[in-house]
């Protein structure tokens, strides 16, 4: 739930907001005029404040400035029904996060309420790093590792400064909160912070999403647009996942490294911008370059600083930090006790590749929590977490001799899965486990296809066809029914 100012002069429609607002979940705080909304912000700062422009007194952008003066970070969306003015545009120049025409869609607005809300969390929420996370309140970078302790070093030197910074490392592996850190660190962190997601936006809407349009640059364009990195005027621009960025895009922003400016789509003109960029990708940009995919200039560019976030599976000291971490920060959010783990638990957890790495580790903590038993949590508890392990149903408790036996299996599936190129891996190891099955059912039956049939569950004939199928041989040495 969000705190929400509403500052508009229509009674109408600030009992709309209310109501709209309210069934969304969130606290609604309205103010009929900029100067007692700024007194209003001034007493609690909300998560979001959304402002008329035109308003008796002071107006809409005079009362944005003031509130901006108490709290640099505070996200404000202005509304205006006046499309023609460059009003609500220079306010958005000047760190309002989106401006909005009336009358608006409820779809729309709704939209970019949350995505406000989120920007003003993500700039406000501190990440801390390497802090003792039983007693940790904001979100943290967990780890004593000597990688970890080389990336720290490395957030440390970079952040204040105002190079261009390219964070690499697998998927799941945390890049996002290491962009956070880098900005809360530097000495834009009272400027915007924006994320875009170069692979979430559709091709067609990224570059007017990054860069605005000119009104009649295409059909639909009635008004003027400003683009993200010019919202993010004297910020920070956050480009996540820029290696699966389109090649005709990679161009404009080769030009505002180099050059400092944009152009807006249908515009002619060059326009200023003061951003600082910092990058991610779990892409080998390397063999993309090679192949043609990313432009090597932009790669150069890019990479003033890089920073390399280490996979899970090469930093597994970290690993029984990182689950008492999720595990008490899940706790907390589901308001559910936990004990920890046992010492069994934190085996498995170490013993895991974690291919997702630690975004898949705190899903398995956060399910594990959800559904376990007792506590602490043991090695069922985990093991029914992750379900690419625990494939065989439910199993008592005190099977540790079974809980083994599917650890093991599961790892040599996963070697063999991976061992390789394979056409089919699917069908290649369920003809192997059909097999096994097969001939274990005929060892049990002396080779009798009939009781053999009956103990798999299935027919005489099925049974038939798939020992032909797997070249099966088998001496029998009772009489078939």
């Amino acid at each position: 739930m969000a705190t929400i100012l509403i500052v508009d002069d229509d009674p109408q429609l600030r009992r709309s907001f209310e109501r709209l607002l309210a069934n969304e979940g969130h606290a609604v705080e309205t103010a009929s005029t900029g100067g007692t909304g700024i007194e209003k912000v001034r007493q609690h700062v909300p998560d979001l404040v959304i402002m008329d422009v035109r308003m008796p007194g002071i107006n809409g952008l005079e009362a944005f400035q003031e509130m901006i003066k108490i709290e640099p970070r505070l996200p404000v969306i202005i509304m205006t029904a006046y499309g023609t003015t460059d009003t609500a545009i220079e306010a958005t120049k000047l760190g309002a996060f989106d401006y909005v025409l009336k009358p608006f869609e409820i779809p729309d607005i709704l939209e970019g309420i949350n995505k406000a809300i989120h920007a003003g969390q993500m700039m406000r929420s501190r990440v801390r790093m390497d802090e003792p996370p039983e007693t940790e309140q904001a979100e943290a970078i967990v780890g004593r590792s000597q990688p970890m302790q080389d990336l720290y070093k490395g957030i440390g030197r970079s952040a204040p400064t105002d190079a261009t910074i390219l964070i690499r490392g697998e998927s799941g592996t945390g890049k996002e909160l290491v962009a956070r850190a880098i900005y809360q660190h530097s000495l834009r962190n009272t400027k915007p912070f924006s994320v875009i997601n170069c692979v979430a936006i559709p091709e067609t809407l990224l570059e007017s999403e990054l860069f605005g349009y000119e009104k009649g640059s295409f059909t639909g364009a009635a008004t003027r647009r400003i683009g993200k990195i010019e919202q993010a005027h004297g910020g920070t621009v956050f480009l996540d996942e820029i290696g699966d960025m389109p090649y005709s895009i990679q161009a404009k922003i080769l030009r505002l490294l180099q050059e400092r400016s944009i152009e807006r789509l249908g515009g002619r003109q060059p326009i200023p911008i003061d951003v600082r960029i910092v990058a991610a990708t779990n892409r080998n940009l390397e063999k993309a370059v090679a192949e043609g995919g990313f432009r090597e200039d932009l790669y150069y560019r890019l990479k003033v600083v890089t920073l390399w976030i280490p996979p899970l599976r090469e930093r597994k000291e970290d690993i029984p930090l990182l689950a008492k971490y999720f595990l008490n920060r899940s706790a907390k959010e589901m308001n559910i006790t936990s004990t920890g783990f046992t010492q069994d638990a934190i085996r498995i957890l170490s013993d895991r590749q974690w291919p997702g790495n630690v975004r898949e580790l705190a899903n398995t903590i956060q399910k594990a929590l959800i559904f376990n038993r007792s506590n602490p949590l043991e090695p069922d508890d985990i093991l029914r977490a992750t379900d690419d392990d625990y494939i065989f149903g439910n199993k008592d408790e005190n099977d540790t001799q079974g809980i083994e036996f599917d650890r093991l299996l599961s790892q040599w599936i996963r070697n063999k899965m991976t061992e390789g190129s394979k056409v089919n891996a699917y069908d290649t190891l369920m003809d192997f486990f059909s097999a096994v099955l097969i001939r274990e059912a005929l060892n049990i039956t002396d080779g009798n296809r009939t009781h053999g049939a009956k103990l798999l569950g299935i027919s005489r004939p099925t049974l038939i066809g798939k020992i032909e199928k797997h070249g099966l041989k088998f001496q029998t040495t009772v009489t078939e029914d």
